[in-house]
């Protein structure tokens, strides 16, 4: 079996969730323990950074993995979902898994595959376990997919568990309200083992101490320092790093000083933990963090005549921040590239996004069966904005960043976002 056949059949026997939506939303562990079993457990005994939260979760967990990188250690990474290319998903020292061990790792296990029927997600989470083990890497960052509790990469035994933020996505299978999603997250804080939580509010603060209570990681008595829960946004770490001058980072978007905040005190609590992990190993990682991990997508630069900029917040709780740096743009004129899927806040982000005479929306159909169509975008656009003036309909993703191209003059801006896809699309345009 080749790479293409490999991925086909991957496709095609179980269809991801990025593309199909819920129905490749398996909850539960079942399937995940009885793969890694047959496996021969490749995650047994391998040091795991466990990275939940709605938002920012992939940022936090590059950024983690390239100061662990600056600091010498072989370091996996397991993010989803990708961009462009199926293999950014697995990584060691920022290099993707090859093709050759895909299409290797899928004939070896097809039979086992083909009985047990785990999902997209779990099937790739397998191949990053059997990958990562092979490669004998000395930590590993393991992103969760959707969730917490019953995510498949709860099965993990982590040294340190990171939260980054709670909003509201997902809540079909996550719970209607901040607390219940919290709740889903936190199910990833382990009995004994410190965890980290980038943001709070008046509705998560306490659902975080319940599980930290329950863990054993919340109150005086405890064995060490280190096991204890960590607020990032009060803690001293961050002050300290403050004092000195927050490191500098190469993720570029306004959101992003929060995803180093609680990257930085992740790391700090690695360190205390065994891991020799110097300022000056941290302050490389975030500086470098796209360049040693493969990184895209986060207020990416693309282009600088004109400025094209890309971002993969797809929801409201990211793309609040989007809308802010889009009215900080020093532009003349802001070509927005626009499109969602069906199930996000599509509502909600027509009313964050600016208007305006300066912007002129180009909605397209995000290349998935998900998609909002370019039409549905410019009827929830009038109906929030009231008017559809500098506002326009391209169906196809590639034709709607090539009219803005087109239309698009000295002095001016492009954004493309609101959907991975897109991104993706954006990313692939032989343009830039």
């Amino acid at each position: 079996m080749g790479y293409e056949e490999a991925i086909e059949y991957l496709y095609n026997a179980r269809p991801p969730f990025h593309i199909v939506g819920g129905a490749a939303y398996k909850p539960g562990l079942d399937n995940i323990k009885a793969l890694l079993a047959e496996l021969g457990h490749p995650e047994a005994g391998m040091k795991c950074v466990h990275v939940a939260g709605t938002n920012g979760k992939g940022s936090t967990s590059h950024l983690i993995a390239a100061a662990l990188q600056a600091a010498g250690y072989k370091v996996g990474l397991y993010t989803s979902p990708h961009l462009v290319d199926y293999r950014e998903r697995v990584r060691v020292n920022g290099r993707m898994v090859e093709k050759e061990y895909v299409a290797d790792w899928v004939s070896r296990w097809q039979a086992v595959l083909d009985r047990l029927q785990p999902s997209f997600f779990e099937t790739t989470f397998g191949l990053a376990m059997s990958y990562m083990a092979e490669q004998k890497v000395d930590i590993a960052v393991i992103e969760t997919g959707l969730g917490g509790r019953l995510d498949a990469t709860n099965v993990i035994t982590p040294i340190v568990s990171v939260i980054t933020n709670i909003g509201m996505d997902h809540t079909e299978w996550l719970g209607n309200s901040l607390a219940k999603i919290a709740k889903e997250k936190a199910g990833i804080i382990k009995r004994g083992t410190p965890c980290v939580i980038g943001e709070t509010d008046a509705q998560t603060m306490n659902v975080f101490i319940r599980a930290a209570q329950e863990a054993g990681i919340w109150g005086d008595g405890l064995e060490t320092t280190n096991c204890r829960i960590w607020f990032a946004d009060q803690c001293g770490y961050l002050r300290r790093c403050r004092e000195r001058e927050a490191p500098e980072c190469g993720l570029k978007g306004n959101y992003q000083e929060k995803n180093v905040q609680t990257a930085y005190v992740t790391l700090r609590i690695i360190s205390n933990l065994g891991f020799k992990i110097s300022h000056l190993s941290i302050a490389e990682g975030f500086k470098r963090v796209c360049e040693m991990t493969g990184l895209r997508g986060r207020w990416e630069i693309l282009g600088r005549e004109p400025l094209v900029v890309c971002d993969t917040g797809h929801n409201a709780h990211g793309l609040r921040y989007v809308a802010q740096q889009l009215r900080e743009l020093e532009a003349k004129t802001v070509w927005v590239v626009f499109g969602m899927v069906n199930d996000k806040d599509t509502d909600v982000v027509m009313r964050l996004l600016p208007k305006g005479e300066r912007y002129r929306y180009v909605f397209t159909t995000p290349r998935t069966k998900r998609a909002r169509t370019a039409k549905e975008m410019v009827e929830m656009w009038r109906e929030a904005a009231g008017d559809e003036t500098g506002v326009m309909a391209i169906d196809d993703p590639k034709e709607a960043i090539e009219y803005a191209q087109a239309h698009a003059g000295a002095g001016d801006a492009i954004f493309i976002g609101g959907s991975n896809y897109l991104v993706g699309d954006a990313i692939s345009c032989s343009t830039y």
